[in-house]
């Protein structure tokens, strides 16, 4: 007889499961009853094998089944497959529901200010079974990220670069001016006073690529004015310890001047053109997120809505 051609089908799945049933049943009657089949389909799927490999996987007793040197020796690989392929179900349904997976979610650089460090307690609190994986950086890194597959989802702070991108606007912030100088916020700042100010701005990786930054930047421009920083640091906190001692003064979000942690012989004002930092959540186009990020991303959104409820932010014109 000639030998089975190299381009025949390979072993399935269904052997291997009928072949280790059988095996330890002893019968391919019980094999099929625990297999939810019939006994000539368990008996055909062993026959198959045993025809393409032109060996024996059973002495077939009068009671029982027993194996023989090549079902020995298929014994271990079948029971590998079988659990790798159990395996791969458990890890495809974790990411149809709930009960595992990873959840991979970019947050804002400010994220505490807007009470989004409850986030992570509330979700692990639910969904204790889900891995999550936040990644805290600047809105430009986070779009990137977003981008490039990283992260499944993200919150990010508008401008940003959108190619690729779906980009739902949720709330709105405003951005002020701060100094240690009572006559310096005295009435609402112009470009024209914000370039003669001596800056001390934070996010200094990103510099004017940074949103906020950016919209200042392109006002400038429309005015006629340029814009500098004396002094630039990479947090926020940074930057108001260093106002906060009259070295200069700064912009930040309302959230930021209304937290706890907000100098006290600081004041604020407004632009004299109201500017605002609009947060948004983004997703890939044409990407579907797993249900453990789609989660978070739901209570995200919430906890924005809820924070914007109290006044501290409003609500985007374009939701």
């Amino acid at each position: 007889m000639p030998p089975a051609s190299a381009s025949a089908p390979a072993i399935t799945l269904n052997q291997l499961r009928a072949f280790l049933a059988s095996a330890r049943l002893g019968t391919f009657s019980a094999a099929a009853t625990e297999l939810r089949t019939t006994q000539p389909s368990v008996s055909e799927l062993i026959r198959r094998m045993e025809d393409h490999y032109r060996v024996p996987l059973f002495t077939r007793g009068a009671r029982r089944l027993v194996l023989t040197a090549a079902g020995e020796e298929l014994l271990p690989y079948a029971q590998q497959a079988a659990e790798a392929a159990d395996g791969a179900d458990r890890a495809l349904r974790s990411l149809t529901s709930l009960d595992g997976g990873v959840a991979t979610f970019g947050l804002l650089r400010n994220a505490d200010y807007y009470l989004l460090s409850e986030l992570l307690d509330s979700f692990h609190t639910r969904h204790p079974k889900v891995r999550l994986r936040i990644v805290g950086l600047n809105s430009v890194e986070v779009a990137e990220a977003v981008t490039t597959g990283s992260l499944e989802a993200g919150l990010v702070v508008l401008p940003i670069d959108a190619e690729g991108l779906d980009v739902t606007p949720l709330m709105r912030d405003e951005v002020v001016y701060a100094s240690a100088d009572p006559a310096r916020t005295a009435q609402p700042v112009t470009m024209t006073d914000l370039a003669a100010a001596n800056l001390i701005l934070y996010d200094a990786h990103y510099g004017w690529r940074d949103p906020t930054r950016r919209q200042l930047a392109e006002r400038a421009q429309v005015e006629g004015v340029v814009l500098s920083a004396a002094i630039e640091v990479e947090h926020v906190e940074s930057a108001l310890h260093v106002v906060a001692r009259g070295a200069g003064d700064t912009i930040v979000s309302r959230a930021v001047a209304r937290s706890r942690t907000f100098p006290e012989n600081l004041s604020t004002v407004g632009f004299a053109e109201p500017l605002y930092d609009t947060i948004a959540v983004v997703q890939r186009q044409g990407s579907v997120l797993s249900p453990a990020t789609r989660e978070l991303t739901r209570i995200a959104r919430r906890m924005l809505l809820a924070h914007g409820a109290t006044g501290r932010l409003e609500p985007d014109p374009r939701r």
